[in-house]
């Protein structure tokens, strides 16, 4: 089973629903922020179907986010992304410092309107050089703080910009098209979030550029403990979604084209496949979409 937003034919108006078997019924919530704010054992007993099912294929998936709710990320908190890390950067050793280091790197990624999903365009910044997708477990989180599910995130990450000074962050990996969730997300309930494979491929003119994998099994850090960090000082009334960072880091070499199909694959949680396009002008849609969902439609593959 998932939790999903979309909307219904000739319709404007996103529901939030469950979705399995290639069906989709609604449930008694009007968003997924107001979902975001019960109790996990309430949820739980809250997503029985309150109307008739639609086929999954004649509805409009939205990112599964809504309201006030936000996307936040963690940052190296794989080995691997260390290494990468510090390969890019002019400033090696903050990297290798906050991998042991007792707090671990959080921060701000995306509003919930700025979200895409699956089928939809990730961007690369128009001045930005060296890019790569990021593959991560993301945790949904109530607004007690408690995991009430897992999806798929895409952090799209400027390695050029973030590697010429770290303090570029924000501009590294925030913008139009920087982020993208699974249109799904499965119940905690459902996931034993231990040790979860998570697959990369980058397809360019039909062909792999570029395969990694990795597993939740080699975060260094706890999803608890990650949750603990970003709910310590902050408030989250239409609770959070929490990407916990990316394990598989290209080389180099690598980097992400205008015209790249980007997929990600994770064990008991879903998939996620995005295009790649280039610069702010591909991604002006999202301001439609703020006023009618279903200008989604036009571009989802």
């Amino acid at each position: 089973m998932e939790i999903v937003r979309y909307v219904e034919p000739g319709s404007q108006q996103p529901r939030v629903g469950v979705r399995r078997d290639g069906r989709v019924a609604p449930v008694v919530y009007g968003s997924v922020a107001e979902l975001l704010r019960e109790p996990l054992a309430a949820l739980r007993a809250g997503l029985g179907p309150t109307g008739p099912d639609l086929p999954a294929a004649d509805v409009t998936f939205l990112p599964p986010v809504d309201g006030r709710t936000e996307l936040w990320a963690a940052g190296v908190t794989y080995e691997r992304s260390r290494t990468g890390r510090v390969e890019e950067s002019s400033a090696a050793t903050i990297y290798e410092k906050v991998y042991d280091a007792e707090r671990p790197e959080i921060f701000f990624k995306s509003v919930a309107w700025r979200l895409v999903t699956d089928g939809e365009p990730v961007a690369l910044r128009a001045d930005s050089v060296l890019d790569v997708p990021e593959p991560e477990l993301a945790v949904v989180v109530n607004s007690a703080g408690e995991i009430v599910g897992y999806t798929v995130c895409n952090d799209m990450s400027s390695r050029s910009i973030e590697g010429e000074n770290p303090l570029y962050l924000p501009q590294a990996k925030i913008y139009s098209g920087a982020c993208s969730v699974a249109s799904g997300i499965r119940p905690a309930w459902e996931v034993d979030a231990a040790d979860l494979a998570i697959t990369l491929s980058v397809l360019r003119n039909g062909q792999v550029a570029y395969a990694g994998e990795t597993s939740t099994a080699r975060l260094h850090r706890t999803l608890a403990d990650l949750v603990e960090t970003l709910y310590a000082p902050t408030d989250f009334p239409d609770g959070a979604v929490l990407s916990t960072g990316t394990g598989i880091v290209p080389e180099m070499s690598f980097s992400l084209a205008e015209g790249d199909v980007v997929e990600i694959a994770i064990a008991q949680v879903g998939t996620l496949t995005n295009p790649v396009v280039r610069g702010r002008e591909p991604l002006t849609w999202l301001v439609d979409a703020l006023d009618r969902p279903d200008a989604r439609k036009r571009v989802q593959r």
